[in-house]
């Protein structure tokens, strides 16, 4: 049995299907029942990660979402209920060990809870999602004019679903133990082209624009709390992070290339009609 935190995210939905379609017994964690569709193989439970003692009988790998707020105590709980192997989620940021910017000190706590747990652990440190791209969704649905911050930031973004195949086989193969996975797309791209392949996608005449430091700023304000303001202000203003690099490990640990965001457009257009 596989548990699979997250299991209705983009991210964790992708390790979900990717487990069933081999036909692996997955037990899926969902904060609500109601926006759960049903998978075969799978057993979605309403629970969370502070309430997991129920479930996790028969339980021997577990995908994790990064930044629950008691991480050693949680890895505690899997060591004692006999799962031996995890794959964690993480982020780039977290290979700078800036602890003064609170996203990469999450990730760092995360990771440092894996690595000290005793299981046998993966960690993956993936670039920006595509699927951030559906956050524009709204402004779409108003008209084919996109503004979102960080216009002149390019990364190279990754499918979730290449992030959920190398979590699969981290799970279910050999080899991966005490890796950390450094995960990425096969280009960088700044948002105005991602909108130029979605215009082509969708066939509408999109645009993108810019918002100014101070529309930013305000977005930030209103969406987030203080310190990770800071930490996007940090990443994205003053430039300590740079997710642009292209990795080649997606192909190197499956044996074909990652996902144009050409592919995952056009296999999510749907999402955004």
């Amino acid at each position: 049995m596989y548990l699979v935190s997250g299991a209705t995210g983009n991210v964790g939905g992708e390790v979900v299907r990717a487990l069933a379609d081999r036909g692996l017994p997955v037990r899926a964690l969902v904060r609500s029942a109601a926006r759960w569709n049903p998978v075969a193989h799978v057993e979605a439970v309403e629970a969370d990660l502070d309430a997991l003692d129920p479930w996790l009988d028969g339980v021997e790998g577990a995908f994790l979402l990064p930044g629950f707020s008691d991480m050693p105590g949680l890895y505690g709980k899997l060591r004692d209920a006999g799962v031996l192997r995890v794959v964690q989620l993480s982020g780039s940021s977290a290979e700078s060990g800036d602890e003064s910017n609170a996203v990469t000190a999450m990730m760092m706590r995360t990771e440092a809870a894996a690595r000290e747990s005793g299981l046998l652990w993966t960690i993956l440190r993936p670039s920006g999602f595509m699927s951030n791209t559906l956050r524009w969704l709204p402004q779409l649905q108003e008209g084919d004019l996109v503004r979102a911050p960080w216009g002149e930031v390019p990364v190279a973004c990754i499918d979730p679903a290449d992030i959920a195949a190398v979590a699969v086989a981290a799970l279910t193969t050999e080899g991966h133990e005490g890796a950390v996975h450094r995960i990425s797309g096969p280009r960088a791209m700044l948002p105005a082209e991602q909108i130029e392949v979605l215009a082509r996608v969708l066939d509408r005449p999109l645009r993108f624009e810019n918002l100014s430091p101070q529309e930013t700023r305000f977005q930030l304000d209103s969406t987030m709390p203080p310190d990770f303001v800071h930490a996007f202000l940090d990443f994205y203003v003053k430039g300590s992070l740079d997710e642009s690099p292209v990795f080649s490990t997606v192909e190197e640990l499956l044996g074909r290339p990652p996902r144009t965001f050409e592919q995952w457009a056009a296999a999510h257009a749907g999402d955004f009609r």
